[in-house]
């Protein structure tokens, strides 16, 4: 039975990391910002708190915890600012997770305690030019060389989280290895199928540019970049998990991180309460605080029962996966649900603000740029509502 209440544990775990959102985080992430600069050293801290390795066993560096206690540092973080919350999102959800859950125990042992500690950051290669969405439709291809027993991977990755600083050691990369080849009982051969294999690229490899950071409407703090391979060799060593699998790992990876995005998404809805709350006491208007009007008042509280609606879901998803319950359905509800309340209430808190909103000294103007990208990263709402069709029975003709 799902319990919305938090652990002792788990609300100190909560305490601790929204004390230092609001102590180091809030002062100086402005100007990270504005000069669009990943914030080193506001990363390093958050590795020293352990925050990279909270889901992970300890026998990896990892704190031995779970998918909820990220749920709620994501959550806290992005009531302050997204830029942070998505770097570590990324870091732990697409960089670290598809080694712990597909990798083999060398390569375990070999990239996980760097990514755990926060020492080394990892990216997930999933996107590509023409395939947002239509994530199977992949073009990258990876040909194994049996002379050499090296993956010649060859394409181009974009909207790739964490990918280009000085401290990303590697991309999990998806590719189209060549097709499997099959025949029917009486032997004929039947048309090959698409075989999508996950391979790990440290970063240095030969053949493997990453281009310079994207001008982007929000996150402007974290880093994105696009990825080109050019005949880039890496061991066979280096596939990840079994081959032809690529394809069914990233969507439990893209499951997972579903929930992650979902309690990103429910911190900057909650952020925009706060700071709206804040700003309607103090905000004079007509001899009065403007939150004394009603009409600010009822923008107030239905902002805050988006924002606390999200949390039940997200929770809800969470505590399904810790239980190995089915989550899939959960997840996208969670995700869906939690991106458009951020939207939403940061739509309302820039109005509450007035010229204010409009000015990027105020967060809510960075919460403004920040909310969109919510509702298309790791699936689309589109995507999310087709998730939730097929998961009632219902699918297309």
């Amino acid at each position: 039975m799902f319990d919305h209440r938090l652990s002792s544990e788990y609300e100190e775990l909560r305490r601790t990391v929204a004390e230092f959102a609001n102590d180091v985080i809030a002062p100086k992430i402005a100007e990270f910002y504005e000069q669009n600069e990943f914030p080193y050293e506001i990363v390093r801290e958050m590795g020293r708190m352990g925050l990279f390795g909270l889901p992970f066993s300890e026998e990896y560096g990892g704190m031995g915890g779970d998918y909820f206690a990220l749920g709620l540092v994501l959550e806290e973080l992005a009531r302050v600012d997204s830029s942070v919350a998505i770097t570590l999102e990324a870091a732990v959800s697409l960089g670290a997770m598809p080694i712990y859950r597909f990798g083999t125990e060398e390569q375990k042992r070999e990239w996980l305690p760097k990514l755990t500690s926060g020492e080394m950051l990892g990216a997930f290669g999933l996107t590509e030019p023409e395939g947002g969405s239509d994530a199977g439709a992949t073009r990258t291809t990876a040909r194994y060389d049996e002379a050499t027993d090296e993956w010649v991977i060859n394409g181009t990755k974009c909207f790739i989280t964490n990918s280009g600083t000085e401290i990303t050691g590697l991309v999990t990369v998806t590719a189209l290895t060549e097709p499997l080849t099959r025949s029917n009982e009486s032997g004929a051969e039947l048309s090959p199928t698409r075989e999508i294999s996950s391979i790990i690229v440290p970063t240095g490899t030969p053949g493997f540019q990453v281009s310079k950071k994207y001008s982007k409407v929000g996150w402007n703090a974290s880093d994105t970049r696009e990825l080109s391979f050019t005949d880039c060799r890496v061991p066979a060593a280096n596939l990840l998990g079994q081959r032809g699998r690529g394809y069914a790992q990233f969507l439990r990876i893209l499951d997972e991180g579903r929930i992650a995005i979902a309690a990103l998404s429910t911190g900057l809805a909650q952020g925009c309460v706060d700071q709206s709350v804040s700003y309607a006491g103090t905000r004079r208007a007509f001899g009065r605080p403007i939150g004394a009007n009603q009409v600010i008042q009822f923008k107030l509280a239905d902002m805050e029962m988006r924002a606390h609606t999200a949390r039940l879901a997200w929770r809800d998803a969470a505590s399904r996966l810790l239980q190995n319950e089915p989550f899939k359905k959960e997840a996208a509800i969670a995700k869906l649900y939690a991106s458009e309340a951020a939207v939403d209430n940061a739509r309302e808190a820039t109005q509450i603000h007035g010229g204010y909103g409009f000015m990027n000294e105020y967060p809510v103007a960075r919460m403004w740029r920040d909310c969109k990208i919510l509702e298309i990263g790791e699936g689309t709402s589109e995507v999310q509502r087709m998730l939730i069709a097929r998961e009632l029975g219902i699918t297309s003709a």
